[in-house]
Parts: structure tokens; sequence; C-alpha cells
């Protein structure tokens, strides 16, 4: 024990030691990088498949077709007859409809006000009761009047009407089913899944007169055209990342493929050869939507409320009809009718990247971790270096100028400089208070651009952004002056700040990449250079690389990126962002302002600090003035 001690302590005073965690850190960013890369490999994938056996996925034979198909028809003509129609004339007849087949039919009216803009509108619902059910258990039939593009959703209506009035003939249901149709793809499905679970506000959305039991799962049809289609291309990205259990995706995509013979797409991948290349960019466009964490379709404001939920949209022109979707959604809901419990087996966290290819958590899960560790290692190591004193100094004792040259004085001397204590076995006292009130400070200031961007107006938004983005290039380079001349840190403090900001960001991201893995993963990368951004002066040359390197992977560089990506003005994905916030729940902007900015905010001023000169510190002097006492 005492030699394994003695090692220890002898490794611990090594200065050495502090060299090796940049490397480290460096390591764990390529070898996360390097391990989502490797995803795609049908080494690291697997080939998805059914976990609840009581589904059975295409086991029935349908019969939705032939003369349904007058009737559908029949619905499209009075769908395009109230395409220009208001909303109360809309409701009135889908009502009329509804009731017309023999089902209880109730409406909700909701408005929503976000940015100064008033969300506003009226869903109607119809009830189908089980036959063989007791009306604890219920199913969703979705179609939104206006889909996300915001084009009317004229084939997707009239198969909802038709279908309710199909299913109301059969006595096989054990499950109530509930047929839903919202006036917009993004307000009135949040507005009724929240009344229905008694989690609205009464001054944005009515309270439902009419209700059933738990929700066990949703399908929402996206059919916004006449002609035949070519595939179906399946949605199911849910608010801040939230996923439906991988069940429902694997039983659509079988039916589908399997029974009906429709191919199936998902993240926009129209042609996917199923190579490594299409495979990693669908992985990505997935975790490019999981990380904004905005909705993708109705669907996503059921997933929430632990209501498994997917979009069947129809996309290109191609040999298939109405009556291929129409059976599609029938073999869907036999297979949710055969559930006898919600569904729980199969995976709640993956990765998809083909609809018959994913990686589960356990798989992708260490390369986020990966990211997130390397700013735990940085911590820890500035942490130990924050305590040893500065290099090239020691604790020493002279002897006073004034003395006598005698025989006394001089084996004082001797016995002084043979008492000389090396500069790295002493433990130097941590000031915190500054470094604990700075990286603090600097969260609690992100909470002025999260409430700036989620309550400014349509008009001012664009503007707010602007002057934002001016005030993050000025603002390190102001508060490092202020801090110089207020509270000048010493080079304990730079240490300490650049440790607990590490710390924090660390602890954070290895928490989120449990919930939101592709959110934790972009922001511990667009932060990787914080760990290697010098304390102390550099080559003009490299600090001026530093410099835009680290504003280039700003928040608002970023957002413009992003902006451009999509292809929309920035003050439109802003206020997407702030609808989010208002309507859909969606906290990915706490993420950024709170945790992502601060922590590069306290980079910039770190990076701002080390161009100008230090106060040294006194600590060290200190012990040696005590040193000097004593003698």
């Amino acid at each position: 024990m005492g030699l394994a001690a003695l090692a220890i302590s002898k490794l611990r005073r090594d200065n050495y030691i502090l060299k090796i965690p940049p490397y480290l850190s460096a390591l764990c960013i390529l070898v996360g990088v390097v391990w989502l890369l490797l995803l795609p490999l049908n080494e690291y994938s697997r080939q998805t498949y059914i976990s609840e056996n009581a589904l059975l996925p295409g086991q029935v034979h349908t019969y939705f077709g032939g003369s349904e198909q007058n009737i559908f028809r029949a619905y499209k003509h009075e769908v395009d007859a109230l395409a220009e129609a208001s909303s109360d004339d809309i409701v009135k007849k889908l009502g009329e409809i509804f009731k017309s087949a023999g089902l209880k039919v109730a409406q909700q009216k909701y408005s929503y006000i976000s940015s100064g803009k008033t969300y506003a509108g009226e869903n109607v619902y119809a009830i189908l009761q089980a036959p063989r059910g007791d009306a604890t258990e219920a199913i969703v039939l979705v179609a939104a009047w206006r889909n996300m593009d915001n084009v009317l959703n004229q084939s997707g209506i009239a198969l909802v009407l038709a279908m309710a009035r199909y299913f109301k003939r059969w006595s096989l249901w054990s499950k109530d089913i509930i047929f839903l149709i919202t006036s917009d793809s993004k307000a009135g499905p949040q507005a009724w899944v929240d009344a229905y679970h008694d989690a609205h506000s009464p001054v944005s959305a009515a309270s439902l007169p009419l209700k059933s039991g738990a929700l066990q799962g949703a399908i929402v049809v996206d059919y916004p055209f006449s002609h035949r289609f070519e595939s179906l291309h399946i949605v199911y990205d849910g608010i801040n990342g939230q996923l439906p259990n991988l069940d429902l995706f694997n039983t659509a995509v079988s039916i589908a493929g399997g029974q009906m013979g429709i191919g199936t797409s998902l993240q926009q991948m129209w042609k996917h050869e199923n190579t490594y290349k299409d495979r990693l960019r669908t992985m990505l466009r997935g975790m490019m939507n999981q990380g904004i964490g905005h909705a993708s379709g109705p669907h996503s404001s059921f997933i929430p409320y632990h209501v498994d939920a997917i979009t069947l949209q129809t996309v290109g022109e191609g040999w298939q009809d109405e009556m291929a979707m129409g059976r599609s959604v029938e073999s869907i809901f036999r297979s949710l009718n055969n559930l006898l419990e919600h569904l729980h087996q199969s995976f709640f966290f993956y990765l998809l990247m083909h609809a018959n290819r994913f990686v589960s958590i356990g798989t992708y899960l260490p390369s986020a971790m990966l990211v997130a560790v390397n700013f735990t290692i940085m911590a820890i190591a500035l942490w130990v270096q924050s305590g040893r004193p500065l290099p090239k100094e020691t604790v020493a004792s002279k002897p006073s100028p004034k003395a006598p040259n005698t025989k006394k004085s001089k084996d004082n001397e001797k016995s002084i400089e043979s008492s000389e204590i090396p500069s790295e076995t002493i433990t130097v006292e941590r000031d915190l208070f500054l470094p604990l009130a700075f990286v603090t400070g600097t969260h609690f200031v992100g909470l002025v651009p999260l409430y700036l961007f989620n309550h400014s107006s349509e008009a001012m938004i664009t503007p707010t952004f602007t002057a934002f983005t001016l005030t993050s290039i000025l603002l390190p380079h102001l508060a490092a002056y202020g801090l110089a001349r207020t509270f000048p840190p010493t080079a304990q403090h730079l240490l300490l700040i650049k440790a607990l900001a590490l710390l924090f960001l660390g602890m954070f991201l290895s928490a989120l990449a449990t919930l939101n893995f592709s959110l934790s993963l972009a922001v511990g990368l667009l932060l990787a250079p914080l760990t290697f951004i010098p304390l102390r002066r550099t080559h003009p040359a490299v600090a001026a690389a530093a410099g835009l390197l680290f504003n280039a992977l700003a928040p608002p560089s970023v957002l413009l990126a992003v902006s451009a990506y999509f292809k929309l003005p920035v003050g439109q994905l802003l206020l997407e962002a702030a609808f989010g916030w208002d309507v859909w729940g969606m906290w990915t902007q706490v993420v950024v302002w709170c945790v992502w900015w601060p922590a590069w905010l306290t980079g910039a001023v770190l990076f701002s600090t080390s161009l100008m000169p230090l106060k040294r510190s006194v600590l060290i002097s200190k012990r040696a003035g005590e040193s000097k006492k004593k003698v």
C-alpha cells in the first residue's frame, strides 16, 4: 500500500500528466464522430422486426374497395365544393356527413396567439363506439383540412369520411375509433389532443364535449392531390425529438410494402438504393429533424402524450389509387385493434436509415457520450491545474540583505536553501467567487434572447435578431474589457472559469443525450473548440483563425446556416420556433440560448481576455512573504 500511495503521489505531482487531457479530449471527439459514421454499416445496424406479436401486420384480408370508391369520389366532390368556404360552413358540412354515417359528432374551437399573430380554427370529430369494447381504449384517424405545406388535403379528407362510413358497418372493433378533421396541421391537432387529456388552457382551446378511452395510436392521412400516387412517405418525427414506438412504423412498412405492394420512404429520400451513402444521408436528415425538435406533421402533437402516431403521406405519380391507400389504413387499424396493451416491447429511441434498417440507443448513444465526456476530462484537468502555482516558480525564503555576515546567518542560509519547496508539490487555495459568479451570470444572461425571440412580434423579429447578432459579436470584447477594469482576473480565475463552464456543459450534454441524442451531439460538436481555446497569448495568425472559427460556430451564425439550408428567411424560422414554444411546448430554444450560447459567450470572453495583459497571481507571493516572516 505504501508503494502504491507513493506512486500515486508522484503521478499527481508530475507536470506531464496535465499534458495528456487535451489529446484525450481530441481523441474522444474523433472516436465519437467515427462511431457515428460507422452506424450505417451492416455490422452496426440491424434489420427491423415486429416485437409485438399481437399486431399480426398484413394477416387480415381487407375489403375496402368496389362501391366504396364511388362513395370516396362523392365525398371528394363535397370537399372540392367547400374549398373556399368559411370555417363554420366546413365544420357544419363535415359534421352532417359524420352524422349521416351514424356517428356521434362534436366540435372544438381554438385560438392561439404567438408573436402577435392569431392562429384560430375549429376542429370536428366523430366517435365510432366499438361493438365489442367498453370505451376504455381508442384509435384516432386524423386528416388536416390543410397539410403542413398549407395545401388543401383534398383526397385525405374524403378518405377519412369514406373510412368512417365503411368502419361503421363492421362489428369486429374492440376499440373505439375517433375520426378527427382539424382546420390546420399545426395548431388544430395540438388543441384537440391537449383538450382530450385535460391539459389545455381554456383561453386557447375549448374543452371537448365528447371523449372516449385512452388513446392507443393515431394515423394521419396526407393525400393532397387527385391523381394516383407512387409511394408512401412515412413521417414519424415528434416534438422535442420524441419518437413513436418502432413497432408502429414497422407495421406500416410491412403492410404497405408486403401486403399492398406500395413502396415506402422516409426523411424525403425518394430514391433510396440502400447504399452506405443513402443510409448515412437518411440518418443525418432524421437527426437534423430530431435535433430541431419541431413538429413534422399532425401526428407530432400526439407523441408527447405517449400516443404512438405517424403520418402517411402520398408522394409521386404512379399507379396506386385511393383504394390502395384506404386498404393500407384499414389493415393498420386492424393490427392496432388486436392490441391487448399499449405498444411497449419495441424501441422508443432509435435512428432509422432505411425503411427496413435501424440502430437502437445502445448502439448510437456512445457517440454523443464520447463528445460530452471530452468536456468533463478537460474540466477535471483544468481544476487540478488551477490548484498549482504558476510555472517556474518556487516557494523559497531568501536571506535578508541587512543581516550580518556571521556564521549563524550562513547556517540559516544553508538550511533555508535546503528547504526550498518545489512548486508542483504545493496546492494553492482556489478563489471560486469570481469564476462561479461569471459562469452563473452568463447562463442567466441567456434568458434575455430566450425571452426576446419568443415574445417579439412578426414585424420586430428580424430587426431583433440583427441587433442581437451584432451584440453577440461585441459583447465578448466588452465583457473582457469590463472584467479587466473592475475585477482583474488572475490566471487561476481563467482556469476555473473554463473548468466550471466545461463541467456544466459535460454534465448537461450527457443527460440530454438520453432524451434528444441528435441535439446533444450537435451542440457538443459545435462547442468542441471551447475545449481547446487558449488562455494565454498565441501567434497572431493562430489567434485570428481561432477567433474566426469560434464566431462561425456561434448560435446566430449557425441559425443563419440552418435558415439557408431550409431556404427560409431567418425571421420565418424564428417565428416557427416561437410558435413551437407557445403551442407545442418545444424546448429547443432553452438549450440554444441558456446552454449553448452562454458556453459560447464564456469561451469568447476567455479568448478576448487572453489577448490582454493579465494580473499575475498573488497567491504564491503571499506564501513567499509568509516564509520570509518566519525566517
